[in-house]
């Protein structure tokens, strides 16, 4: 009698650690999406598309990082590990099959606010010679980063919170109209902030409430110091990549390669101004030194959360905001299916790793998903190969680009 019970109850305790086993199972599927979709991956099919996507994607990645790491008021290399660590952590968590994470100019701004108040050139607490050991970068270089992480940091918790509190679901508010009107706010401001790289203009930083206007104000006001190398120089890369991306999308169906306009004209622009030397026979500004290598993984400053709370929130919303929309566009066109809050703890874990690697805020870019849709990607294998050749760049290329005009 004993014994049969010592058995039934043997059985019971066997089916209850399967039944979790499987709940455990179950529940890492739902929350790793890379578990679902990685096993049955078809290399035959969707290895070549997805590398061509990768390549493409980083040599995009690149310049945009740069530029978005400027745009943060940091210095430019931080932009090249905005472009490798978040992608790798999306790609992991994320379900978003064609989303291009990375750097992106709407939470840099936002971040910029912070860096510019916190770290300011005219602050008196630091010198910006001193040389802080990390990458051999400036005391004061460290400190702006130090607040752009903070900012990425704590947006990423607050994005990991929504998702404890099925948040997600509160997407419905998030029409149509909000999010056009969202896109285009966002892109005026993002040319507006680069108007001064493209006429070659020294200005300061200009922010707050009616800041657009103010911007252009200053312009017209100083219109004289327009460098006119900066501005022909700007003219004619808009125009040949404008011009070279319209043929490469009237005859993608004839063409089997899509040249690479990008590359190209980060090359030629990059050979052209050492060969005239025109950082100092011009003044032209350009990316300067890049550090090789990645830093050791520090935690972002816990003291100066209280001060970017605002910037975290904008970063949080507005990156969450600006990514789902192209998760739903994606999963809409391709005809599968995205969970709100798991892009929400996605996003989170995006930002707040991330931030121990000197990275900026984080978010998926319009035109990088654009260009995986483009070029054919199938998976985030396209992202992942990305962020092998980002790394090449981080390792061995990045001193190359030091002559790259801003």
């Amino acid at each position: 009698m004993a014994g049969a019970k010592r058995r039934k109850k043997s059985a019971m305790w066997r089916k209850i650690h399967a039944l979790r086993c499987e709940d455990i199972k179950l529940w890492c599927v739902r929350r790793l999406p890379i578990l679902k979709w990685a096993p049955s991956y078809n290399l035959k099919e969707n290895l070549i598309p997805d590398t061509v996507s990768g390549m493409m994607l980083a040599i995009q990645q690149v310049p945009q990082g740069l530029a978005f790491a400027v745009l943060s008021s940091v210095h430019p290399v931080f932009g090249l590990y905005g472009s490798l660590f978040p992608v790798i952590i999306y790609a992991v968590f994320g379900m978003g099959r064609h989303v291009a994470t990375g750097t992106f100019a709407l939470t840099s701004l936002i971040s910029a606010n912070a860096v510019e108040r916190l770290v300011s050139p005219a602050s008196n607490n630091f010198t910006t010679s001193n040389n802080s050991g990390v990458l051999g970068l400036s005391e004061f270089e460290m400190q702006r980063i130090g607040v752009a992480a903070a900012v990425s940091f704590l947006g990423g918790i607050i994005q990991v919170a929504m998702f404890v509190l099925h948040l997600g679901s509160a997407t419905f508010l998030l029409t149509e109209p909000v999010i056009s009107a969202m896109t285009t706010g966002a892109a005026t401001h993002v040319v507006t902030s680069q108007v001064k790289y493209l006429l070659g203009m020294k200005m300061p930083y200009i922010s707050g409430p009616l800041g657009f206007f103010y911007i252009y104000a200053y312009i017209f006001e100083n219109i004289k110091s327009v460098q006119l190398e900066a501005l022909l120089l700007s003219l004619v890369s808009l125009v040949v990549l404008v011009l070279v991306k319209e043929l490469n999308e009237k005859f993608k169906r004839k063409i089997k390669v899509v040249l690479p306009i990008d590359l190209i004209l980060i090359i030629a622009t990059s050979i052209g101004c050492y060969c005239a030397d025109m950082e100092y026979t011009y003044g032209l500004e350009v990316v300067g030194h890049i550090p090789e290598g990645i830093p050791a993984p520090k935690a972002p400053s816990l003291n100066i959360l209280s001060e970017v709370v605002t910037e975290a929130f904008g970063v949080a919303l507005v990156g969450y905001v600006a990514s789902l929309a192209l998760a739903q566009g994606s999963a809409k066109q391709f005809k599968y299916s995205v969970d709100d809050n798991q892009e929400l703890l996605a996003h989170g874990l995006s930002n707040v790793i991330p931030s121990f690697f000197f990275c900026i805020p984080s978010a998926a870019a319009m035109g990088r998903t654009a260009l995986l849709y483009s070029t054919g990607a199938k998976t985030q294998v396209a992202c992942l190969i990305s962020c092998i050749l980002i790394l090449v760049v981080i390792y061995a290329i990045g001193p190359m680009l030091y002559w790259l005009p801003m």
